[in-house]
């Protein structure tokens, strides 16, 4: 029989291998990827963990908190195993088969209540689909807290909702705990800025939210952004697992994620430097060079160059006083090294603004340093006066035409302008104009027609040669600028009626995202807005309290309890802060102020 069996085998052999070959085209295809189905898009489920949720006399040495789903996940981000109250180390973590485990560097505090949140922190190992999150709640005691808070945190100009951003509760109530020390309890916040303090105890805190950068749960004023509540805070709401505000909703379900109810609004800020000094200089000319300074409103006595007389320095600070620019008024050569002497009140080390005289070397860049070997190497710029005329035509009517110039003038003809428009006939009429210094740069100027300017004419703006001559020494070019209004016929415009109007506001039409400033006003009373030429689309409407009347929209101070001035966005009656604008439409919209800002 065996025999009879190894007879046969050469004939096996060739009907295997015939097989094959009938059959490989179809096998070592490389270029059709295998079907494997429809894609997973269900997230990890949990299945079990330890401890159970709310137990007790949980151990608080090398502690370990197992959750095991019913899939291989990974840990995206091991940021958001956030533990409260914080210790000083992050929860560290491993894998075990399809569980997370967790476990802790120090051990826990006794008779104390602890919240593990997992928000934002697994996902499934192959498709990545997130887990919506769990709460682990134990206790190292005999009982647990049961108190909790909700609320959002949001940015303080664009009010959109700021993710990750770190809530944190303090029972020590001195301005100091939140530099010194961890909190009580704290919470990260979720994609739509939410938070929910849960298991907490029914006492008396200080609430405060900031973007930690470093993950160390304490607050540093240098780099991070905070936001703080005005009064004490006390919780007057209990867990209940049942609330939509203790639910874990996959981010990207929208109404179950804004249905949430939240009690606090937290606006996050960057606070001004409290440290007063000299931060940054440079040389960026022949006779041009700044200085920074770390905080702003820099209070400076005097100010001088060795070996230059004070008549032939120009300076200018910008709004907030915290840049300083600086211009030789002398066109013959400057040495290598300018010598800045500053009179300023600098902080010392205990933190007292003192009297500084402080002596800053301005070295002349390489590339001007560097003598210019040949005519090929000489510019433009380099032998006349550089200046831009810019006129855009959507906003020409409210800003006029603006002239720059890139070093200061010591001779200027302001009346030699040429300003002249055709109209629709291509009839040519010349008209007058008035000009106007920038308040906050002293290189730049605003030339406004006195004429109105009308759709479908050809507006002219010509700077004469040799009339304007800089600290350089030297004198301008030509140019001439054309703008004509936009006549897009499926432009659309809106009116704001402003009424009840108290203080005095910044008023910003943005886009939709809140990332761009389309046009702003100014105003004290009440008003009527117009912002023309708009294309089809959405935009908000931001208003801003100019309180201290300063043109600017000023953060906070943590220390001083000052919040940022406070902005508002004009909502529809079904809530929308945003106005969809379609074509050709001319839209009005009255908005009672003194409500608003209530």
């Amino acid at each position: 029989m065996k025999k009879k069996l190894l007879q046969y085998l050469p004939l096996a052999a060739a009907v295997m291998l015939t097989g094959v070959l009938i059959f490989s085209p179809s096998c070592a295809n490389t270029t059709t990827p295998p079907s494997g189905g429809p894609k997973d898009t269900i997230p990890p489920v949990l299945l079990k963990y330890s401890p159970q949720p709310g137990d007790t006399m949980v151990t608080r040495h090398k502690t370990q908190i197992s959750l095991t789903f019913d899939e291989f996940v990974v840990v995206k981000d091991a940021q958001s195993l956030f533990l409260s109250p914080p210790l000083e180390k992050a929860p560290k973590y491993k894998m075990r088969g399809k569980s997370v485990i967790v476990y802790f560097e120090s051990d826990l505090d006794s008779n104390k209540t602890y919240v593990l949140d997992v928000t934002n922190a697994i996902a499934d190992n192959n498709e990545g689909n997130m887990y919506p999150g769990y709460a682990m709640v134990f206790s190292t005691g005999k009982h647990l807290d049961s108190m909790m808070i909700t609320g959002i945190v949001q940015d303080c100009n664009t009010l959109m909702p700021v993710k990750g951003a770190t809530v944190m509760l303090y029972k020590d109530h001195s301005d100091s705990a939140v530099f010194k020390h961890r909190p009580d309890a704290a919470i990260k916040t979720d994609d739509w800025g939410f938070f929910c303090l849960r298991n907490i105890q029914d006492t008396v805190y200080r609430m405060y939210a900031i973007m930690d950068m470093n993950n160390n749960n304490i607050y540093e004023a240098d780099n991070e952004q905070v936001a703080f509540v005005d009064t004490l805070v006390r919780p007057v709401l209990k867990v209940n697992d049942t609330i939509p505000e203790l639910q874990k909703y996959l981010m990207t379900d929208t109404v179950a994620c804004l249905a949430r109810k939240t009690e606090y609004e937290l606006n996050l800020f960057k606070e001004v430097p409290s440290k007063q000094m000299i931060m940054n200089k440079e040389r960026i000319g022949e006779r041009t060079a700044y200085i920074t300074f770390m905080a702003p409103y820099a209070q400076i006595d005097s100010i001088w160059m060795t070996g230059i007389p004070s008549e032939k320095l120009i300076t200018q600070f910008n709004l907030e006083r915290d840049s300083l620019e600086i211009w030789v008024n002398d066109p013959a050569p400057q040495p290598d090294t300018l010598f800045l002497n500053v009179n300023y009140m600098k902080t010392d080390t205990l933190g007292r603004l003192v009297p500084t005289l402080e002596e800053v070397k301005l070295s002349k860049p390489r590339q001007v340093a560097v003598a210019k070997s040949s005519r090929t190497d000489i510019k433009k710029e380099d032998t006349t006066t550089v200046f831009t005329i810019t006129a855009k035509p959507e906003t020409v009517e409210q800003y006029g035409f603006e002239i720059e110039f890139k070093y200061p003038l010591v001779v200027s003809a302001f009346d030699s302008l040429e300003f002249r428009y055709l109209n629709p006939r291509q009839q040519e009429f010349t008209d007058t104009y008035t000009v106007e210094q920038d308040s906050l740069n002293l290189r730049k100027y605003v030339v406004r027609p006195t004429v109105k300017l009308l759709p479908g004419y050809e507006y002219f703006l010509k700077v004469p040669h040799r009339k304007f001559k800089d600290i350089n020494g030297f004198f301008n070019d030509s140019s001439e600028v054309k703008v004509t209004l936009p006549n897009d016929d499926k432009l659309s415009s809106l009116t704001l009626v402003l009424g009840n109007v108290r203080n005095k506001y910044i008023v910003d039409l943005l886009n939709e995202k809140r990332d761009q400033t389309i046009r702003s006003f100014i105003v004290e009373r009440d008003t009527s807005l117009l912002f023309p030429y708009i294309t089809a689309g959405k935009y908000s409407i931001r208003l801003t309290e100019d309180l201290n009347r300063n043109g600017l929209v000023d953060t906070g101070n943590l220390l001083e309890h000052k919040q940022p001035e406070k902005v508002k966005f004009y909502k529809l009656e079904d809530g929308n802060v945003l106005l969809d604008i379609p074509e050709m439409t001319e839209l009005e919209q009255n908005i009672d102020v003194g409500e608003l800002f209530k």
